[in-house]
């Protein structure tokens, strides 16, 4: 449950950041690589912003990953807090009319969120679903050839979660512009709970 309400919380944020940088992603970097790719094309110049948000989130990655190994076996609340700490961060320089430092935390943010969940010694993409389709996909393929899969409801509701996050994200930045970001840091403080409580039971 914590991997679909992380990925609910990586759609909410991800869709407040489109919404309030220009149609720029903080935790879609396969979109921001190629609005960089195209923008060098047209006007080279543009193309910065883009290049830098993908450094922000790698960035945000590598802290997030210092901190999960750090930690231990607390590894989902220290991450957690981490996320936390970084949205409340990008909610107070929204308020202040900052733009590019509310864009910058929310992108160490979402690139922090990837360490949350390990699959052995790899941590669990949550803040993209590239890869969810894919297995989507192949888990179909697998059905048709009349072999069940078992992991193609988890990848859904994975996708379903972060779609849901981002109309949610959507629906309160129209109706109430960055402050609706005070959702997406009492979420985070209630995740960090959760892992917490998780990691203490282990």
């Amino acid at each position: 449950m914590l991997a679909f309400a992380v990925a609910g919380l990586a759609g909410f944020v991800d869709a407040v950041g489109y919404l309030s940088a220009n149609r720029y992603f903080v935790s879609f970097m396969s979109g921001n690589t190629t609005r960089m790719a195209t923008d060098f094309v047209r006007e080279p110049a543009s193309a910065a912003i883009p290049a830098l948000l993908i450094l922000g989130f790698v960035l945000g990655v590598a802290s997030g990953s210092l901190v999960g190994h750090a930690a231990g076996r607390w590894r989902k609340p220290a991450v957690l807090a981490l996320v936390t700490a970084l949205l409340a961060s990008g909610a107070a320089f929204g308020l202040a009319g900052l733009p590019a430092a509310l864009l910058a935390m929310l992108v160490l943010a979402m690139g922090a969120l990837n360490n949350t969940l390990q699959q052995g010694d790899a941590p669990v993409a949550l803040t993209y679903m590239t890869g969810a389709l894919v297995r989507i996909g192949q888990a179909l393929a697998a059905i048709a050839r009349g072999h069940p899969h078992a992991g193609l409801g988890a990848f859904l509701a994975l996708w379903v979660s972060l779609a849901s996050g981002a109309a949610l994200g959507a629906a309160a930045y129209l109706r109430i512009g960055v402050a609706c970001l005070g959702v997406a840091v009492a979420t985070g403080a209630f995740l960090t709970v959760g892992g917490w409580l998780i990691a203490r039971r282990t």
